[in-house]
């Protein structure tokens, strides 16, 4: 038995970590709301010892530069900082992109001890880094700050809010270790690690090998099911570093805070997805195997079609009846039922939507969250993914997103 304790703010609560952020001028406004003055486009995370760190990347072919840097070290090595920039990707750079990275991580050696330091990078795509800007950071960055404010706005970019949490965890022996995380993620979000960065610290005293296994627990039960617009980005990662200062640990109330740790900050994109206004899961149950059932979901959540019947509030469920259908999966139109939360909107008994429940399901639309729920009829196995609407804004957003 454990006891979960909500923290305020964000990395800030792990011991053993620093944090924060500073302004080189490649952002030269706010990130979106929040402060008048021009947010931070260098960030770090700092540890006062060598951590373990285990991570995670975009399945996408055109792995950025950071990416490639990161795996060049030897496996299981340690590491005692990050550096993250935002408005430049570093991605499709090439070599170059990676020797850009050795460099700028060199200067930063020459101002400060470090073991093994890595980079991530967020932004537009096909430009390489501004060495002497970024470099620059060096000299106005406090490496014993603790401000996860500052240094989860410093990686938004088209993020209309900052998303950070933090959980301490007393332990039935009156141990305790704390998890805490910030991440940035609101369009180019696919269920295949999403377009986002997560970084997540703890000082539990957690084994590598449990790091590596539960974090990729945790990741596809969050960051792999949601789906703002179906794009997965070149730069996704979400990474666990862990100084061990506490000395505690115990696995299940690990997994536990990390699985709820990771879905929460999940949430957080989503509702984030640019210009979204609903957040709905995607429930497929009946189906012949998880496999058919998480591609059904997956489908669900990626469609255009149903995106947009989301966002204009229509219960068409012909849209969700025919994404099935296209998804591939075993699926018979007699078995399948649809609800919209415990509407039923569709079944062989009910295949046109009279009037009275079509009032029913526009007034669920009309929610900020509800839940499709679809039953193939065929088996026992269930996926659930999560989704939002895509709205005029999303259009807006993206074409002007290099302006």
């Amino acid at each position: 038995m454990y006891k979960l304790i909500a923290l305020e703010n964000g990395l800030e609560n792990v011991q053993g970590f620093f944090c924060g952020a500073t302004n080189v001028g490649m952002r030269t406004n706010p990130a979106n709301s929040g402060p008048s003055d021009v947010d931070g486009d260098v960030a770090f995370i700092r540890s006062e010892i060598p951590c373990d760190v285990s991570a995670l990347f975009t399945s996408n072919t055109f792995q950025a530069a950071p990416i490639g840097h990161f795996k060049r070290y030897p496996k299981d090595f340690k590491t005692d900082f990050v550096l993250i920039n935002a408005k430049n990707a570093n991605a499709m750079t090439g070599e170059r992109g990676i020797e850009d990275i050795d460099t700028i991580l060199s200067t930063l050696s020459s101002k400060c001890s470090v073991t093994n330091p890595v980079m991530a990078s967020t932004g537009v795509i096909g430009y390489r880094l501004p060495i002497d800007r970024i470099a620059s950071a060096f000299d106005t960055l406090d490496f014993s700050s603790k401000d996860s404010h500052k240094t989860a706005r410093a990686i938004m970019t088209t993020d209309s809010f900052k998303k950070e949490l933090a959980y301490k965890v007393e332990l039935q022996n009156g141990e305790s270790f704390t998890i805490a995380g910030i991440c940035k993620g609101a369009g180019m979000i696919n269920p295949a690690m999403a377009t986002m960065l997560c970084f997540v610290t703890t000082d539990a005293d957690i084994p590598k090998s449990d790091m590596d296994e539960l974090l990729t627990l945790s990741t596809e039960a969050s960051f792999n099911r949601i789906s703002v617009d179906g794009d997965t980005s070149t730069n996704d990662t979400v990474m666990l570093l862990a100084n061990k200062k506490s000395g505690n640990y115990n696995k299940e109330a690990f997994s536990d805070t990390m699985n709820k740790l990771l879905f929460e900050l999940a949430m957080m994109i989503l509702k984030d997805g640019e210009g979204a206004n609903k957040l709905v899961a995607f429930e497929v149950k009946g189906a012949k195997s998880e496999e058919d059932a998480k591609k059904a979901s997956m489908a669900l959540s990626n469609s255009l079609l149903v995106k947009t019947a989301l966002f204009g509030e229509d219960p068409n469920w012909g849209r969700i009846a025919s994404t099935i259908g296209a998804s591939g999966i075993d699926c018979d139109d007699s078995r399948l039922t649809i609800h919209y939360d415990d509407l039923l909107i569709y079944s062989d008994a009910f295949r046109e939507l009279d009037q009275a429940r079509e009032k029913k399901a526009y007034e669920i639309m009309k929610q900020e969250q509800f839940t499709v729920t679809c039953n193939i009829g065929l088996g026992e196995a269930s996926y659930t993914s999560y989704g939002c609407d895509l709205s005029y804004e999303y259009v807006k957003i993206n074409a002007e997103y290099r302006t």
